[in-house]
């Protein structure tokens, strides 16, 4: 691969939440000899996706997570980023090879056809049910406490990755909830929540107005 930038897990860019393709992590490389340490992880996108625009330093959205471009391959069929200690322990599915939702980075003039989506993931997510309602898939997940006064109907919210709308928000007995998303043929077809079932495990990010709404409030804790 190319040679090195600086970057990270620590950018600033934004995203739509529109998935452009379905890459996949092929190989996941310890960074250091201890937990404190992350992983750096290797990403096969479909052919020609890592077009001459893709740079090192460009941000690119792994399921869901804003991650930096460190290393692209002379071939421009592998990307390389470096994922914190801390990142994989708030999120789901950077720690295994696998299928993962891609979104290249916002940039100016580009049309916003999901929803503002920062790349960082506020908690990770458990799907319920995943079952097929007419033409459609009904997506149930079981949100963390911390979440749910994020969480309001016909509100927006990213799943692996996924612009959707809150169908439905039922609060749970424990301080969680389970709220309902509608998936269209096309967004099954062209993401991983396809693989959905009861158990798996999924990233979540709150609205990004709601969060602004949250700190103006004053209920918003500092976060580390």
């Amino acid at each position: 691969m190319t040679a090195r930038a600086v970057g990270g897990d620590d950018n600033r860019r934004m995203f739509t939440g529109i998935v452009s393709a379905v890459g996949r992590i092929v190989e996941v490389e310890p960074l250091g000899d201890s937990p404190a340490f992350g992983k750096a992880l290797t990403v096969a996108p479909p052919p020609g996706w890592l077009d001459a625009s893709t740079a090192l330093g460009d941000s690119i959205a792994i399921a869901g997570a804003c991650m930096t471009v460190v290393a692209i391959a002379a071939a421009r069929d592998r990307f390389r980023v470096e994922v914190s200690a801390a990142s994989l322990a708030a999120t789901s599915g950077l720690e295994r090879t696998g299928e993962v939702n891609l979104e290249k980075a916002l940039r100016a003039g580009d049309r916003l056809d999901g929803h503002l989506v920062s790349g960082h993931v506020d908690g990770v997510g458990t799907v319920a049910r995943f079952e097929r309602v007419g033409e459609s898939w009904l997506l149930a997940v079981a949100a963390p406490q911390e979440l749910t006064r994020f969480l309001a109907f016909k509100g927006s919210i990213a799943v692996d990755g996924v612009s959707l709308t809150v169908n439905d928000v039922a609060d749970r007995g424990d301080g969680g909830c389970e709220f309902t998303v509608n998936l269209i043929p096309h967004t099954v077809e062209h993401t991983t929540l396809r693989h959905s079932a009861p158990g798996r495990k999924v990233n979540l990010e709150v609205d990004l107005i709601a969060r602004y709404v949250e700190r103006m409030l004053g209920g918003a804790k500092p976060r580390a």
